[in-house]
């Protein structure tokens, strides 16, 4: 399976495993390298020397190439940036942040650099900023989201009608069906984020994960979009942001109320009341929790079958 993506990352297969805070540690991220994607450690959720650990389990784990993904409004960022180069990493996906503060500096260093947008906009801007490829996410994606509400099967046409760089679609994608959408749309290869969650090789902690899987249609939201945007479950924490917003709160009553490491509190410890617990709406089509080798090689055989059968219509 052969195109830009699986070209510019060496991989086998067009399939990028998001770099999620809380989820994606060096296990999820060999496992799915290994196999023949590209894994990303999460970097947003990782102090600078936390990020080097992993960093060197990973190339202990996998010969596989493996990227790390890292939120630019992170308060260490230019210890993590020193840390990527210094450790040899080879691929740095940015988000949530202008792109062209580290590309070139990344580039300079022999890094193949991918930015996350939200719109046509922010596309175009990051391939100005001279990165290699375009993470275009709609608006079903968990965790953090673009304040435009374009969903992916919108985004991916708009944006492949002016991008040249290859592009690579993120935001509801967790089957091979999706997958052959995505491409069908446009897109080069996918980014898949909650489908990984429900692996076995996630950080995150298995009562959040089982109840990603116990998820229906509905049951994820997107709130605080005057701090930034972000979909979750809903729960106890959820409901109580809602009960907020009915007493017209400023943009502090809403950071008093969200507090510190609320994510970590839900996703990694596990505390499913009180806790952020961060995963797109695609979560309503996920029923298991399996090895995250199997979880991909799935994907490949399904998307294999559908492509067939769409031929033959």
């Amino acid at each position: 399976m052969k195109n830009r993506v699986t070209e510019l990352f060496n991989i086998q297969y067009p399939i990028i495993q998001a770099g999620m805070i809380w989820n994606s540690g060096w296990r999820l991220a060999s496992a799915v390298s290994n196999t023949g994607g590209l894994g990303l450690l999460g970097a947003g959720s990782m102090y600078p020397e936390v990020l080097r650990e992993h960093i060197l389990k990973c190339k202990n784990a996998t010969a596989k190439p493996f990227g790390v993904n890292v939120p630019m409004l992170y308060p260490d960022i230019d210890k993590i940036i020193d840390i990527i180069i210094e450790e040899g990493v080879k691929i740095v996906f940015t988000s949530a942040g202008n792109p062209k503060k580290y590309t070139s500096k990344l580039k300079e260093n022999g890094i193949t650099v991918v930015h996350v947008v939200s719109s046509v906009k922010f596309a175009l801007k990051a391939q100005e900023a001279g990165v290699d490829a375009v993470v275009a996410e709609g608006f079903e994606a968990g965790g953090h989201n673009g304040r435009e509400e374009t969903t992916t099967f919108t985004l991916i046409p708009m944006v492949k009608e002016q991008l040249r760089i290859p592009l690579i679609a993120a935001g509801g994608i967790a089957t091979g069906r999706g997958m052959l959408a995505a491409i069908v749309l446009g897109a080069d290869g996918v980014q898949v984020g909650s489908r990984f969650v429900a692996s076995e090789e996630a950080s995150s902690h298995r009562a959040f994960k089982q109840m990603v899987v116990d998820a229906k249609e509905g049951d994820t939201q997107l709130t605080l979009k005057e701090l930034a945007p972000v979909r979750m479950l809903k729960n106890k924490f959820f409901e109580s942001v809602l009960q907020l917003y009915t007493t017209n709160p400023t943009k502090e009553d809403l950071i008093k109320h969200l507090g510190r490491a609320r994510a970590k509190r839900g996703m990694f410890e596990g505390d499913l009341e009180e806790g952020e617990l961060e995963i797109g709406q695609i979560a309503g089509l996920i029923h298991d929790i399996k090895p995250a080798a199997q979880i991909l090689t799935d994907m490949v055989a399904e998307f294999e079958k559908a492509k067939k059968e769409v031929i033959n219509l």
